[in-house]
C-alpha cells in the first residue's frame, strides 16, 4: 500500500507543530554528537564548543525522531500503550533527545534539568568519559533493547507483546540489521502471536540505504520484490517514500492511521467475533535519507542519503570549514524558535508530547520489574524421587523437572505470565509433560493430526535459538517469567545474545530506577557426555567458559546430580531475579544419589561431603575426589568402589560441587566459599582428583586463588568426541573411573610402591573396554549395570 494518494490526515497547523518537534529532535541529537558547552548557540561556534573525540551515528537518528513523533500523534489520538524498540540501537541520541522533550529524562535523572543548564549536560553526557553510551541502553528511558549487537529488536518487540493483550509495540528494523540472520527469522514470530490473548507488534522498516560503508540489500531491490517478500512473510507493508518533509509527514500520518486501525480490526475480529483465521498484520516501510536534514556535502563529497553521514557527518573540526559546516547545520534547525530564553522547550512543542505513563518514554512495559507478579510455585518436593539407598535407583532427572514444570504452568494458566521456550527441543529434553496443561504456541495452519498445537499455548518452540532467546528476553523485560532449555552444545548460537543481556542487567542494577526482573534461566541437556547418535558435533560444553567471565553478581552456574538436586536448582532459579542462571543436567536415565531432604540441603550449601560415600571422617584423607556433574559424580563414585575395592586403607574423601560458583573465592564472587571453608573441604595439601562436566582449565581458572590449587588434578572433557557408547566417551577423554583411579595412584605418594595390582587391574579393564565396545558396540554390563554398593 501506497499513502501519498489517501487525503492528508494533518492540518497546516500540525504541520508547523511537528515539524518544531523534528526539528528540536533532530537539534538536539546533533548538539549530543557535538557540543560541550554553547548549547543553545547563543554565541558565535567556538572550537572549544565542540568534543575532543566525537562519537556517535548520526544517520538513523532523523528517521527515528520522525517515527516517534507520529507514534505520539496515535498515542494522544488512541490512548494506545506503545511500546517503542529502536533496532538501530545508535540512535540514542534521537531517543534521549524525546525522552527529555518529554520531561521523562529529567523525571529519572533530576540534574539533567529541561533547560538550558539540563541541556548542556544531557549533550555532554553522550559519549563522554563518566557519562552515557553512544546507543541505547538501560539508562535510556523507555528502552528494553540494548543497543550494541544487531538482529535482536523483533524478536524482543514479540517477546514484549505475548500475555500483554493491550500493549503494542512499535518495532523499528534498521535496514542493515535485516541483514542479519537472527532478524530474518524473526519476522515469522507473527506465526507464534495470538490476536485474543497477545498484545500486537507494528514493525517499520527503516530504509535509509547505506550500512557504515555499504549500500543495504532490501534498499537496493525492486520494489516489488521487496514487497513480495513482505508479504511472503505473512505482512501487509505500508510504504512511506521521499524527502520533502510535509509530504512526509501526511504520509506517515495516514501509514499510521491505516497500520493502527488494522491492528484493532484485526483484534476486535479475534476477541469479539471469534476469528481463528491467521490475520495478516500491518508493518510499514519507511524510505528516507540517510542523514535525513543533515549537511548535503562536506568537503565537495555527498553527505545526506550517502554512507558517510552514518555516524559523524563533519568531522575533523580543525579542517578549514567544519566549524562553519556544524554551525550552519545546528542553525538551520532554527533553536531560537524551538526553545524559550531559559532553554526550555516552546510549550506548543511539548504539547505533542502524551502525558503521563502514556509517554513512549515513561511505559512501564519498559521497566518490567515494577509490572512483575511472582511466580506460583508448587512445592517440588512432591515430585522427588524417593531413595531406599544411595546409587540403587535410575530416573530421568529432566522428565522429572518436566512434571513439575508442568505444576508450575497450571499454576500459573490463569496469571498467563510463565512460557517454556526451546528451539524444537522441548520433547527432546523430556519435557513434555507441560504439554499436558498447555499447547505449543502456533497461529499457522494446522492440520488434524498435529499434536498440541494452538494460538494460545505458553511452550514456544522454534529451531531458532537466537528467535527462542529474543523472545524470552523481551517476556522478561516486561515483568514476566520463562524457562529455556536448549541442547548443551548449540547454546553458543546465542552467546553475543547472553552477552548483551549481562550487560543490560549489569547496567540495570547500577540504574536506580530499574526494579529487578526475573532471571533468564538455561537447562542445558542433551549434553557433552551422553550424545551416543550424535556425535562430536554435538560435544561442546564450552558455554560454562563464556558464563564465568560475566559480572559474577549475574551469573550462576548449577551442575546437579540428579533428579532431586536437579529440582532444587530450579526452583531456586525460578525465584531469583536479575540473574542468568545456567543449569546443566542429562536427559538419559542416570543412577540418583539424593533423597529430598539430603538434596535441600546439598543444594543450600552448593558444596558439600558425601560423607556416605567417604571413609576418612576419623582421619585426614589420603586423597580428595571432587565432582561437579552429573556423568562426573557417577565415574567418581565408581572409582571410589574400584579403590575401596583394591585399596581399602586409603582415606579417601568425596566432594560434590552442584554450585560451580562456590570453588573461586568470595572476592571473586558472592557464592565463593570462604577460605577456611575451602581449606577444610579440600585440604591445604592433599591431592584432589577433580572429576569435571566440562574444559577441565575453567576449575583451574576457579580455584587460582586458592592455597591448594597446585594440588587439584582435573579431568573433564578434552576435545575428543566421535559418534560412541556412553562409557567410551568418557574413556576417550580420561573422565572415566579407571583413569581416575589411575591418577589417585599415581598422586598418592604411599601407594607408589603397593598399588602395582590396583594400576594394572584399571589398565586390563580399558583395554577390555576397548575390545567389547568394538565388538559389541555398547557398554561392558558391568559398566551399564554399576550400582554404588550396598
Amino acid at each position: 500500500m501506497s499513502t501519498h494518494s489517501l487525503p492528508a490526515p494533518l492540518s497546516a497547523n500540525d504541520l508547523t507543530l511537528f515539524n518544531k518537534w523534528w526539528h528540536a529532535a533532530n537539534y538536539l541529537s546533533v548538539g549530543q554528537i557535538y557540543l560541550l558547552r554553547n548549547a543553545l548557540l547563543r554565541e558565535p561556534l567556538k572550537l572549544d564548543d565542540v568534543k575532543k573525540r566525537l562519537l556517535g551515528h548520526w544517520g538513523t537518528t532523523p528517521g527515528l525522531n520522525f517515527i516517534w513523533l507520529h507514534l505520539n500523534r496515535i498515542i494522544r489520538e488512541q490512548n494506545h500503550d506503545i511500546l517503542f524498540i529502536a533496532g538501530p540501537g545508535h540512535g540514542a541520541p534521537g531517543l534521549i533527545a524525546s525522552t527529555w522533550m518529554e520531561g521523562t529524562y529529567t523525571d529519572y535523572f533530576p540534574d539533567v534539568t529541561q533547560d538550558e543548564e539540563g541541556m548542556t549536560r544531557l549533550f555532554r553526557q553522550f559519549s563522554f568519559p563518566g557519562g552515557i553510551p553512544s546507543h541505547a541502553a538501560a539508562t535510556t528511558p523507555g528502552s528494553i533493547h540494548e543497543g550494541g549487537e544487531l538482529g535482536y529488536s523483533l524478536s524482543h518487540a514479540f517477546g514484549a507483546a505475548f500475555d500483554n493483550p493491550d500493549l503494542i509495540v512499535a518495532c523499528v528494523v534498521g535496514d542493515g540489521e535485516a541483514e542479519t540472520g537472527p532478524l530474518a527469522t524473526s519476522w515469522h514470530s507473527n506465526k507464534f502471536l495470538d490476536p485474543k490473548t497477545d498484545g500486537a507488534v507494528l514493525p517499520i522498516l527503516h530504509l535509509n540505504g547505506y550500512k557504515i560503508a555499504n549500500p543495504t540489500v532490501l534498499a537496493r531491490i525492486p520494489k516489488q520484490e521487496l514487497r513480495d517478500l513482505l508479504k511472503g512473510y505473512g505482512y501487509e507493508p505500508i510504504f512511506v517514500e521521499g524527502h520533502d518533509p510535509d509530504p512526509m509527514h501526511q504520509a506517515m500520518a495516514t501509514a499510521m492511521d491505516h497500520a493502527f486501525a488494522q491492528i484493532r480490526t484485526i483484534q476486535e475480529n479475534a476477541r469479539t467475533h471469534n476469528d481463528t483465521q491467521r490475520p495478516t498484520w500491518p508493518m510499514i516501510v519507511l524510505r528516507s535519507p540517510k542523514g535525513w536534514t543533515g549537511p548535503k556535502t562536506v568537503d565537495g563529497l555527498r553527505t545526506e542519503g550517502f554512507w558517510r553521514s552514518h555516524q559523524v557527518p563533519v568531522d575533523h573540526m580543525n579542517k578549514p570549514g567544519h566549524l562553519a559546516v556544524l554551525e550552519d547545520w545546528m542553525r538551520s534547525y532554527k533553536p531560537a524558535d524551538l526553545f524559550d530564553e531559559n532553554g526550555c522547550l516552546n510549550a506548543d512543542i511539548a504539547a505533542l508530547a502524551p502525558k503521563g505513563n502514556k509517554r513512549m518514554s515513561a511505559t512501564p512495559h519498559a521497566n518490567g520489574g515494577a509490572l512483575m507478579r511472582p511466580l506460583r510455585l508448587p512445592d517440588f518436593q512432591a515430585h522427588a524421587v524417593e531413595l531406599t539407598a544411595p546409587g540403587q535407583t535410575i530416573a530421568e532427572s529432566t522428565r522429572i523437572l518436566g512434571n513439575w514444570l508442568k505444576d508450575v504452568m497450571a499454576a500459573n494458566a490463569e496469571s498467563r505470565n510463565f512460557r517454556v521456550v526451546s528451539p524444537d527441543e522441548n520433547n527432546s529434553n523430556r519435557l513434555n509433560a507441560v504439554l499436558d496443561v498447555t499447547n505449543r504456541a502456533w497461529n499457522a495452519e494446522t492440520y488434524p493430526y498435529d499434536d498440541h498445537l494452538a494460538p494460545d499455548g505458553h511452550v514456544m518452540e522454534i529451531l531458532s535459538e537466537h528467535t527462542c532467546q529474543g523472545w524470552l528476553e523481551g517476556y522478561l523485560l516486561t515483568g514476566r517469567h520463562g524457562f529455556m532449555s536448549c541442547y548443551e552444545a548449540f547454546i553458543h548460537i546465542v552467546d553475543s545474545m547472553v552477552n548483551q543481556h549481562a550487560k543490560w542487567l549489569k547496567t540495570a542494577a547500577e540504574t536506580e530506577w530499574r526494579r529487578p526482573i526475573a532471571s533468564l534461566n538455561y537447562l542445558l541437556t542433551s549434553h557433552v557426555w551422553r550424545q551416543d547418535h550424535n556425535g562430536f558435533s554435538h560435544q561442546d560444553p564450552g558455554f560454562l567458559n563464556h558464563m564465568v567471565n560475566k559480572k559474577p553478581e549475574t551469573v550462576r552456574i548449577y551442575l546437579p546430580p540428579d533428579a532431586n538436586t536437579l529440582l532444587c536448582v530450579a526452583d531456586h532459579c525460578l525465584r531469583s531475579r536479575d540473574r542468568i542462571n545456567v543449569i546443566v543436567a542429562g536427559k538419559q536415565p542416570e543412577l540418583q544419589w539424593l533423597d529430598k531432604d539430603a538434596a535441600i540441603t546439598h543444594c543450600q550449601q552448593g558444596i558439600g561431603i558425601w560423607e556416605w560415600a567417604s571413609n576418612d571422617k576419623e582421619s585426614e584423607p589420603d586423597v580428595v575426589i571432587g565432582c561437579a556433574g552429573d556423568v562426573p559424580t557417577l565415574e567418581a563414585l565408581a572409582a571410589v568402589s574400584i579403590l575401596n575395592s583394591h585399596l581399602p586403607d586409603l582415606k579417601i574423601r568425596v566432594i560434590n560441587v552442584v554450585d560451580l560458583m562456590t570453588l573461586p573465592t568470595p572476592e571473586q564472587h558472592p557464592h565463593g566459599l570462604p577460605d577456611e571453608t575451602f581449606d577444610a573441604l579440600f585440604t591445604t595439601d592433599k591431592p584432589v582428583i577433580f572429576a569435571f562436566h566440562g574444559y577441565p582449565t575453567l576449575i583451574h581458572q576457579l580455584i587460582y586463588k586458592r592455597r591448594n590449587a597446585a594440588n587439584f588434578h582435573v579431568h573433564g572433557f578434552r576435545e575428543e568426541g566421535t559418534t560412541t557408547t556412553p562409557f567410551d566417551m568418557t574413556v576417550r577423554n580420561h573422565l572415566d573411573r579407571f583413569h581416575l583411579v589411575g591418577n589417585v595412584i599415581r598422586r598418592v605418594p604411599k601407594l607408589a610402591s603397593k598399588a602395582a595390582y590396583a594400576h594394572q587391574a584399571v589398565r586390563d579393564k580399558l583395554a577390555e573396554h576397548e575390545r567389547y565396545v568394538q565388538e559389541y558396540g555398547e557398554d561392558m554390563p558391568e559398566i551399564r549395570n554399576w550400582s554404588w554398593p550396598r
